[in-house]
């Protein structure tokens, strides 16, 4: 089997993680609020990844150090991951995904102020070609720009946040030591933060099922990732990834009767455009 048929199956197994997770998050929507939902989440996560440390024997590779900087990933990325759930409950599933995809499109604009990377004019028109689709998704005054809208695109900050944090912990540490401290210091948070008023709901019979499914598939979809970029040129994997948008506007017509959006589509296409130039760019830089 190819490396490229290999990083397929990986991303198939990627796009059923997180539009599983999108569904099990409006699913959850009034049951459960994002807090309790990324409690729970990171719950799961500990168990996973404790069983996963102990099965490898990898203990010994978690570290104490550079929790600061830790702390700085979590908190970002369990703030984007709040405003993603969020955003799942209020807004049409394709629209929250096409505005999900500018993320590497910010972490372009983020990296040289957190990484010292210089921001090249092919860089910056990547990430201007890609605001457009983002004007093109959003069409403002066209759509208005409810709390639900405004969470997706704030959550591909955060995330992209997330990932310029990340980038500069695998300079410094191991994947051990992210996945124990991602887990536990965002279950700290979710229960600092759901339990503010004393009172966190526990998920019924129904709900467990979801609560479930998002925590496993959270940490599923991020290995199924890293593992087709191990295989594969990025410039594979990102196409491959892109099919989530077509699978997610399909689930969310069958499932919720949102509309089948057009415009959603084409401003995508140019994010996934700007992306894809923006890859090939890198390459040339690092050959």
């Amino acid at each position: 089997m190819n490396s490229t048929l290999r990083a397929a199956l990986w991303m198939t197994g990627a796009i059923a993680s997180f539009t599983s997770m999108a569904v099990a998050g409006r699913e959850l929507a009034g049951v459960l609020d994002t807090f309790e939902i990324m409690t729970y989440r990171s719950l799961v996560g500990i168990i996973i990844v404790c069983l996963w440390l102990t099965l490898m024997r990898r203990w010994p590779m978690v570290s104490a150090r550079h929790l600061g900087l830790h702390g700085l990933r979590n908190v970002a990325h369990f703030t984007g991951q709040n405003l993603w759930f969020f955003a799942v409950s209020a807004t049409p599933l394709a629209l929250v995904f096409a505005l999900e995809f500018t993320t590497p499109l910010w972490v372009v604009v983020l990296a040289p102020l957190f990484l010292g990377e210089r921001l090249t004019r092919t860089r910056l028109a990547c990430a201007g070609l890609g605001f457009v689709g983002i004007l093109i998704v959003a069409r403002p005054g066209s759509i208005p720009l409810t709390p639900g809208v405004l969470a997706a695109a704030g959550c591909a900050i955060f995330f992209a946040l997330t990932m310029v944090f990340t980038k500069r912990l695998t300079r410094q540490t191991n994947i051990a030591s992210i996945l124990f401290w991602l887990t536990v210091m965002q279950a700290g948070l979710g229960l600092a933060v759901a339990g503010h008023d004393g009172a966190i709901t526990l998920p019924d019979a129904q709900a467990l099922p979801y609560v479930v499914l998002i925590g496993c598939a959270g940490l599923l979809a991020h290995l199924c990732i890293t593992s087709a970029l191990a295989i594969a040129p990025a410039t594979v994997v990102v196409p491959l990834d892109f099919l989530r948008l077509p699978v997610i506007a399909v689930l969310g017509w069958m499932l919720y009767g949102e509309s089948l959006d057009p415009w959603i589509g084409l401003g995508a296409a140019l994010i996934l455009a700007a992306n894809y130039i923006n890859i090939l760019n890198e390459r040339h830089i690092v050959t």
